[in-house]
């Protein structure tokens, strides 16, 4: 099955306002630009997102800030954001931190269609406040819930008309746990390659768990801070 789309705005044109989205990379490193531009020109508002962080002020998902159309943002670090801050600390903005860690096994958990698990990650911290405690060999874990999303956006290095997947490096980071946690999977890729030439075992994300795949284009790959030796 072709799930090859024309271009962003073609592929993003169904989300509709107040819709749940995960959206890979790490950082600026491994984010879907495209989607993220053309979400942003498509106007839809009241969205939450789940992601790593929420970008820079001008880049990533801060365009998104920018023009106000996230209510709430599901992240581990915000760090970077000056914006976001703003918002946050004006409450225009809701948040919702979550551990590094936890994050992506919320993730994980959801592409593998388990419920919830425990963790001992947060117990005794605000972030395990109104969560069911078990105590397990001694120790205290906390139960939290997989996160699902009604779209999950991310981005690879190569995939087919397929839409299975191949991730370079770092930018492998989140995109392979939302590729597979997403009710729509949406997927730009920097090389679109016919079907066969991928070699089966370097796929890291198979088709089954994308819809559609677009050719991504103009990426401009920022780093957030370029340290180098003297």
């Amino acid at each position: 099955m072709d799930k090859v789309f024309p271009n962003a705005a073609e592929a993003v044109k169904d989300i509709g306002s107040d819709c749940t989205i995960m959206l890979g990379g790490f950082g600026l490193c491994g984010i879907p630009e495209n989607c993220i531009a053309a979400l942003r020109d498509l106007g839809v508002s009241g969205l939450t997102c789940i992601s790593n962080n929420a970008g820079v002020d001008d880049f990533g998902l801060g365009l998104l800030l920018q023009t106000r159309q996230i209510k709430k943002m599901v992240s581990s670090y915000v760090g970077e954001n000056a914006l976001f801050e703003k918002q946050l600390l004006s409450g225009d903005l809701e948040v919702e931190l979550t551990p590094q860690g936890t994050l992506a096994e919320k993730i994980r958990a959801a592409g593998a269609g388990i419920p919830a698990f425990y963790t001992a990650t947060g117990y005794g911290t605000e972030v395990a406040e109104g969560k069911e405690v078990r105590e397990f060999d001694g120790r205290k874990y906390i139960m939290e819930e997989a996160l699902q999303a009604d779209f999950a956006i991310v981005k690879a290095w190569k995939g087919d008309h397929h839409g299975n997947l191949m991730f370079r490096y770092t930018a492998r980071n989140f995109n392979p746990l939302m590729a597979m946690a997403g009710k729509v999977t949406i997927v730009e890729v920097e090389e679109l390659v016919e079907p066969g030439e991928l070699d089966p075992n370097t796929i890291h994300t198979p088709g089954i768990f994308v819809q559609r795949i677009i050719q991504g284009k103009d990426y401009e790959k920022r780093i957030e801070q370029r340290t180098v030796s003297a």
